[in-house]
């Protein structure tokens, strides 16, 4: 595989960050492998290693191992990147996971262990949780933090004043920094945990929450662009990725050909099958998992009705497609959407 990559503008803000915290930029630089040009444009793509290095050495400079954290927290997400602006073009916060979900790789190449989308938004007994599947060990867990942190900064911003973030449970233990957590994160923090996540108030959930309806022609300008740096970047040379970019423009179709798929991804048919089965994947599971996640990225943006949806993702009777969706998610359509999910 190839090395990870990352959108330069989140090189460039930490740089810039840290520089104002007194490290030397030319040191920062030479320490990452970076050169002003690698991060003059935020679509631009740089090394993961050498965000990290650039991290690394920002910390030893200015003696502050949360200095990453800080950046996190007090700077603005739609200034490094155009996933910022699709996120704040959202109509919910389900429709704005799902966004992050699908453009997740315009941020950052990061694994995610055992589960199809890094994010998954969880309604547990009325506790409401936003759970990260992103695979951390080491030193890594500073990404970690930061994902939580972008959340609950995001929010502070743009609802000042009302509850977010409750409490939040994390795999790795105390960091050095475990100190400032309550000025810096505000809630109750377990390490430790049996997994990542944050625990929300449920009112984001429901109509009654703060969510402005979304701008639906700004939320199509940047989703237009976003999709051009995906087609660009080519997302991964997983062969998932790879299926599922070639047969979601073909969706509406129902029935795919293997065959035809094949070709299109430039292997015979039993290549296709071999690889597969080599990362433990069926394409049944992958073409049911992307309509899964499309039928909730077109259902929670309340773009199309369910029969529209229905359509659009192949499926030849709207009754077919709700049978399939209380399969996905235990509601029906309009179930789901009254829920508020």
């Amino acid at each position: 595989m190839s090395q990870p990559t990352m959108a330069a503008g989140f090189a460039a803000a930490f740089l810039d960050y840290a520089v104002r915290q007194g490290a030397p930029r030319p040191a920062l630089l030479a320490a990452s492998g970076l050169a002003e040009a690698d991060i003059a444009d935020q679509d631009a793509r740089v090394s993961v290693a050498a965000y990290q290095a650039l991290i690394a050495a920002a910390m030893a400079a200015t003696g502050d191992t949360a200095l990453l954290l800080k950046h996190t927290l007090d700077s603005r997400l739609e200034t490094m990147s155009i996933v910022g602006q699709i996120m704040h073009s959202a109509q919910s916060l389900a429709h704005a996971i799902g966004q992050l979900n699908r453009y997740l790789h315009l941020i950052t190449e990061l694994d995610v262990a055992s589960a199809p989308e890094r994010f998954e938004l969880l309604d547990q007994d009325g506790a409401v949780w936003i759970v990260d599947h992103v695979a951390v060990s080491g030193p890594d867990y500073i990404m970690l933090e930061a994902s939580f942190a972008r959340f609950i900064s995001e929010f502070r911003r743009s609802f000042p004043g009302a509850t977010f973030a409750l409490e939040m449970e994390v795999t790795y233990p105390p960091p050095p920094h475990a100190a400032e957590y309550p000025d810096l994160f505000q809630i109750p923090v377990r390490f430790n945990a049996a997994r990542n996540a944050l625990r929300i108030d449920p009112v984001w959930l429901s109509d009654a929450s703060d969510f402005e309806p979304g701008h639906a022609y700004s939320f199509g300008i940047f989703s237009r662009h976003a999709d051009g740096l995906l087609e660009a970047l080519g997302r991964s040379d997983r062969l998932r990725d790879r299926i599922e970019a070639a047969i979601l423009p073909n969706l509406h179709e129902g029935s795919l050909s293997m065959n035809k798929l094949a070709r299109d991804l430039g292997m015979s048919r039993q290549t296709l099958y071999r690889r597969l089965k080599a990362e433990d994947e069926t394409f049944a599971e992958i073409h049911d998992d992307l309509r899964r996640r499309m039928a909730l990225d077109y259902l929670t943006a309340r773009k199309v009705s369910v029969n529209e949806t229905a359509y659009l993702l192949g499926f030849s009777e709207a009754s077919s497609f709700v049978r399939a969706f209380k399969r996905w998610t235990g509601h029906s359509p309009t179930a789901y959407l009254d829920r508020g999910c």
